[in-house]
């Protein structure tokens, strides 16, 4: 069944209009941060040791795997404290290096600023690499490795689409950021060597489409506009939407590359201004806070900081996202710092739902953007059994939430694919 014509995708209330309008809130660097030591799947090794002084945007990490090169830059100017084990967004444990901020501003500058119409792109490649770019719509991928191997790609795809409810991280960004956008977006069209390439936005973002087409006019970028359905902003949704084509494995064998809007504002800024990934447009809204808003926020900065900075929880029983509500996880306390690859904290007071056991409808099943069957994924979960876990392609899911959103007994079908991919990583 075509995602774009069976109800693979819905209009889901966005709940947008929170935030999208009003001011960000630059917010004040905390005490102490806590950066962590991994970025995507790969473990960093610290540059500093504790009692070291650090300046701001000083690299303070080092991944082991060169395949997940994304290096670690301090965002604020302090003390090593050392390093500490804290959970993580993932619902991991993870290690943290603990700087405390002597809120001097001391800063320095990793890299000199680069012209990238001037750079050969290999120059730009090896730039892209060293400044430690990554994707930050959540996957937190390192952006050097789409580019290594251009050769069959004909379309470069910046992702503005933004299809999660809650979030306006990127439109914010967008809106704010428009000049480095246009030199992000340029650069990763050389890096590509596609002869043109699309800025994809939502239909109903009248005012980012109209600063699109001024800051591209001229140009070989093109803005495609999209419909406001979820999961537009997956990218085999989005490719197909575009360009008709389906893949495999990876967009490259549809001859796309694809990059986050946000990654190439920072990309625009470390050609622009020689500075890496120290902070991030975050969203934080939902009916649990007292005042949702897009804020800026350092690197390692405690979840509880944002929401304070937010007005504080709306009530006694909230839960805390991080994420957006549809493929975000629900986190037991506010302890977790923010990464680079985080654009959103979801707050929604608790409401028990009354569930039945499940009524085989098949909902879940017409629903699912990836061709799943979610319930028998659930049942094979529920007993253990392996060998129909293995016929049913469980790590195809995306994670997107539809299964549960559709469910009309009011399970969390998606958490039980989560649990069965868990088990079968033990299990390999």
């Amino acid at each position: 069944m075509s995602i774009l014509t069976g109800p693979m995708r819905f209009h889901l209330d966005g709940h947008k209009e929170l935030t999208a309008h009003k001011e960000v809130l630059f917010m004040p660097e905390p005490d102490d941060l806590y950066i962590p030591l991994v970025n995507g799947r790969a473990a960093c090794t610290p540059l500093v040791k504790e009692g070291d002084q650090v300046k701001a945007g000083q690299k303070i990490g080092e991944p082991t795997d060169a395949f997940w090169y994304v290096p670690i830059f301090s965002p604020v100017s302090g003390t090593v404290v050392g390093i500490e084990k804290r959970m993580t967004a993932a619902l991991k444990p993870g290690e943290h290096l603990h700087i405390r901020n002597d809120h001097k501003g001391t800063t320095v500058q990793p890299f000199a600023p680069m012209d990238y119409e001037k750079a050969s792109r290999e120059e730009l490649l090896e730039f892209v690499k060293q400044a430690g770019m990554a994707g930050l719509g959540g996957a937190g991928f390192p952006t050097f490795n789409k580019y290594t191997k251009p050769e069959g790609i004909d379309l470069l795809i910046v992702n503005a689409v933004e299809c999660e409810p809650y979030l306006t991280a990127d439109y914010a960004n967008s809106m704010a950021n428009a000049k480095l956008m246009r030199t992000g977006v340029l650069a990763l069209l050389k890096l590509s060597n596609a002869p043109k390439g699309l800025v994809a936005v939502k239909e109903d973002k009248k005012d980012l489409i109209a600063l699109l087409h001024e800051q591209f006019d001229g140009t070989k970028i093109e803005v495609a506009e999209v419909p406001d359905i979820y999961p537009a902003g997956w990218e085999r949704t989005l490719i197909f939407m575009l360009t008709g084509k389906r893949y495999d494995r990876l967009p490259a064998e549809a001859g796309c590359i694809l990059n986050n809007v946000s990654t190439a504002i920072a990309l625009g800024n470390a050609l622009e201004n020689g500075m890496p990934i120290t902070k991030k447009y975050l969203t934080v809204s939902g009916d649990g806070v007292k005042d949702p808003k897009n804020v800026v926020v350092s690197v390692g900065t405690p979840a509880s900081a944002v929401i304070a900075q937010c007005g504080g929880y709306e009530g006694e029983d909230c839960l805390l996202i991080a994420g957006g509500p549809m493929m975000g996880r629900t986190i037991p306390n506010d302890q977790f710092v923010i990464g680079i690859a985080n654009n959103g904290l979801t707050v929604l007071q608790h409401r028990e739902p009354f569930s039945v056991k499940c009524l085989r409808c098949g909902k879940c099943t017409e629903t699912c953007p990836s061709g799943l069957v979610p319930v028998r994924i659930n049942m094979a979960e529920q007993i253990k059994d392996i060998d129909s876990l293995k016929k049913l392609s469980i790590m195809d899911c995306i994670e997107c939430g539809l299964c549960t959103y559709i469910c009309p007994s009011k399970l969390d079908v998606t958490e039980g694919i989560r649990r069965a991919k868990r088990y079968m990583a033990l299990v390999k």
